[in-house]
C-alpha cells in the first residue's frame, strides 16, 4: 500500500470518528428530561383544593395514644408490660383449619433379638431373632420376615428398619430364661 492511500484510510477513519462522537455525546443527550416521554401524556394533577399543611390534623394525630400490641418505635424506651388478660385469652381461641393426623404407632417387629455373633473369617456380625418357633440369622444389611432390614448390630441391641415406610426401631438384647437351675 502507498503513502498516499495510506494517509486517505487514516484521514476517513478520523472523519468517522468525529462522526461518532457527535452522535454518541452530542445528539443522544437532551437537558432535562430522560427516559420516556409518552407515558407523561396520561399524568393527571390530584384535585387539591389547598394545598397548604392542615396543621389541626396533625396536633390531632399527636395527641392520638400509640395502642397497638407491638412495640411503638417512635417512643425510645423498654416496651409496656403486656396485660395478663391479653394472652391468655389469646390463647382460648380454638384452632381453625385442618386437624393433623396422629403420629403413627411405634414400629413393632415380630421377633425378639437374643444374641449376635461374629463370623471369623470376614469379621461380619449375626443377629439371632426368634419369630415364634423359628430361629432368625441376620446378617448385617440382610431383609428378614420379608418386612425388615438389619441396619446395625449392637452389644445390647439392634436396629431395625421397615422397608416400606423406611421407619426405624431398636430392638433390645433379650436374656433368655434361665433353665440349668431345675433340681432333679
Amino acid at each position: 500500500m502507498s503513502q498516499r492511500t495510506q494517509l486517505y484510510v487514516l484521514a476517513g477513519l478520523v472523519v468517522l470518528l468525529v462522526v461518532i462522537t457527535y452522535f454518541y455525546f452530542f445528539r443522544t443527550s437532551v437537558p432535562g428530561l430522560s427516559g420516556v416521554l409518552a407515558a407523561d401524556s396520561k399524568f393527571e394533577p390530584l384535585d387539591v383544593q389547598e394545598p397548604s399543611l392542615r396543621l389541626d390534623q396533625l396536633d390531632r394525630l399527636r395527641k392520638l395514644e400509640y395502642s397497638g400490641s407491638h412495640r411503638n418505635i417512635f417512643v425510645a424506651g423498654a416496651p409496656p408490660l403486656p396485660k395478663p388478660g391479653g394472652e391468655a385469652a389469646a390463647d382460648a381461641r380454638p384452632f381453625i383449619g385442618p386437624k393433623l393426623p396422629p403420629p403413627p404407632p411405634p414400629l413393632q417387629i415380630p421377633a425378639e433379638f437374643f444374641g449376635y455373633a461374629s463370623q471369623p473369617a470376614s469379621g461380619k456380625r449375626v443377629a439371632f431373632f426368634t419369630s415364634g418357633d423359628d430361629v432368625l440369622v441376620v446378617a448385617e444389611g440382610d431383609k428378614f420376615l420379608n418386612t425388615f432390614r438389619l441396619i446395625h448390630i449392637g452389644n445390647e441391641s439392634a436396629d431395625v428398619e421397615e422397608i416400606s415406610s423406611g421407619r426405624h426401631a431398636t430392638v433390645q438384647l433379650v436374656q433368655p430364661p434361665d433353665q440349668g437351675s431345675a433340681t432333679p
